[in-house]
């Protein structure tokens, strides 16, 4: 390749300029009527969309208006160069061929889509109309990109769907690897409609159980955990996905289960046993050796080899502990209320699932799972829908949680592009995870589980415990339980017909009952 420069200083001359918009000395990207721009800041102005204040279109504003700096478009700007999509006219940042980005990936993943026949495979044209309609396509370029030199990249795994090297089965997608790049792709195609919709922790769990039972060294143990997983732990997980859905806490038992299960064969065979062999002096020894949760996670494990007569059913296992976790105090409670409530510099997000935590006693796994459709608009009047009859919000919380709906996070790709999801994940058609959104209410100071704890109990102090039940969306008997804990009974329930709850009543903390 022969150099356009001799020296370093012809190249310092000819191709760095110190940029108008930032001050930095960068690569030269053009040079506009208020002098050179850098690459970025270049980007950064092309794709500013808006009103131009100058002529009122509605068109990419690059360029600044003398005086006050305003973005404006690139005629009242007084540009010499255009940023028009030589296909399809759009007014934006250009990709070789001077295509836009949106062309740009279409082109690409027509390419990858091939069928060998020069057009994209049937089977994928959903696909690919959803990748190509995303908001921001430089997030599918980019995705794209991503790990290119690596095999079983985004543009690999396209290129094998397109040749149907890869069939459009869950079975084919769970051998793959890097078994990431597989699921994200597979969340893609369900989202689609090209492959049936499944829960994607089930998804997950059958994609990470083959690699376990291939590291178990003994024939015989696999044979047991193989049928313990496809028996036990595989129909449960199904029964509950089909119910309602299954959480990463689910997903992540379920694992352990399988886990301990092996460590227990092991440990039997260390000690000359095997399951069939098993006494009561061996489980004895196991409970003694091992921590609360290493029990309850074995404890499937065992009622299923006494049922199945794997062991003896003669077995007798302990009863399980049952601990309560600590709960915030109610001046803690409003206090966290009060600063999700003004202090703005706080994320929108964990504000909102924070205060429905704090307010309405709703555990984080049911939070995500809410919907823009459960948030109720009555006129002036805002409501939640968490059971029957639906919550009244206050107008702080409602005007937060209205704010939050009309800026919600994870819009502007393929994965989610028309989400109902209050709180839309990262993942293609589903919200961010509990664990995730545990995690932010923890950095802002307001501990979920013990949060919950204190409004509930609050509620139950208030109103009859069927009534909160229904409102909050929680069993009778888990009301029931928690209120003769807090020290009340059911003799303060008045019969009738509880249906609807009083005119104007809302969860303590919420408005005026």
């Amino acid at each position: 390749m022969t150099l356009t420069y001799a020296t370093n200083e012809q190249y310092e001359r000819w191709f760095m300029a110190e940029c108008c918009r930032c001050g930095r000395r960068r690569h030269k990207a053009g040079s506009w009527p208020d002098g050179y721009v850098c690459r970025t800041c270049s980007d950064r102005a092309v794709r500013t969309r808006g009103v131009c204040p100058g002529c009122g279109q509605d068109r990419a504003l690059p360029g600044l208006r003398p005086g006050d700096g305003a973005p404006i478009c690139t005629t009242c700007a007084g540009f010499s160069q255009t940023f028009d999509c030589s296909r399809c006219g759009f007014e934006g940042k250009l990709l070789g061929g001077r295509l836009c980005e949106r062309c740009t990936l279409a082109d690409r993943l027509t390419a990858l889509l091939d069928d060998g026949t020069g057009r994209i495979r049937p089977a994928l044209v959903p696909l690919f109309d959803l990748l190509v309609a995303m908001d921001k396509p430089r997030s599918g370029l980019a995705w794209l990109e991503t790990r290119r030199s690596q095999p079983g990249n985004a543009s690999q795994l396209l290129r094998r769907l397109g040749l149907s090297e890869i069939p459009l089965t869950h079975d084919a997608f769970h051998e793959l690897q890097p078994w990431r790049a597989a699921a994200h792709l597979e969340e893609l195609l369900m989202t689609c409609g090209v492959l049936p919709a499944v829960d994607k922790y089930l998804c997950s769990f059958q994609r990470w159980l083959p690699g376990h039972l291939a590291g178990i060294a003994d024939p015989e143990h696999v044979k047991t955990i193989r049928l313990f997983a496809t028996w036990r732990v595989l129909p449960r997980l199904r029964d509950r996905a089909e119910r309602s859905h299954i959480t990463p806490s689910v997903r992540r038992f379920a694992a352990e289960q399988i886990k301990y299960a092996t460590t227990f064969l092991q440990w039997l065979g260390e000690r000359n046993s095997t399951l069939a062999t098993c006494g009561q002096i061996d489980v004895d020894a196991w409970w003694s050796e091992n921590t609360e949760h290493g029990r309850t996670c074995l404890r499937a494990f065992l009622n299923w080899a006494m049922q199945s007569r794997h062991c003896r059913r003669s077995l007798s296992i302990p009863a399980m502990k049952v601990s309560r976790r600590t709960v915030l105090s109610e001046d803690e409670r409003l206090d966290a209320l009060g600063r999700l409530l003004t202090e703005t510099e706080i994320p929108m997000r964990p504000r909102v699932a924070g205060v429905i935590v704090l307010l309405y006693a709703q555990p984080v796994s049911r939070i995500v799972r809410l919907t823009v459709d459960d948030v109720i608009r009555d006129g002036d009047t805002v409501l939640l829908r968490l059971g029957e009859p639906a919550s009244p919000v206050p107008a702080p919380v409602a005007a937060l949680l209205l704010e939050c709906i009309a800026n919600r996070d994870n819009m502007n790709t393929a994965t989610n592009p028309a989400s109902r999801w209050l709180f839309p994940g990262r993942r293609a058609g589903q919200p961010v995870r509990p664990d995730h959104l545990s995690a932010l209410l923890n950095e802002i100071g307001v501990p979920s589980a013990a949060a919950r704890g204190a409004a509930i109990r609050q509620q139950l102090l208030e109103l009859p415990a069927p009534v909160v039940a229904d409102a909050l969306g929680y069993h009778d008997k888990t009301t029931t339980r928690l209120r003769n804990e807090a020290g009340g009974t059911w003799g303060r329930y008045a019969p009738g017909d509880h249906a609807r709850s009083p005119r104007g009543w809302a969860p303590r903390g919420t408005g005026d009952r």
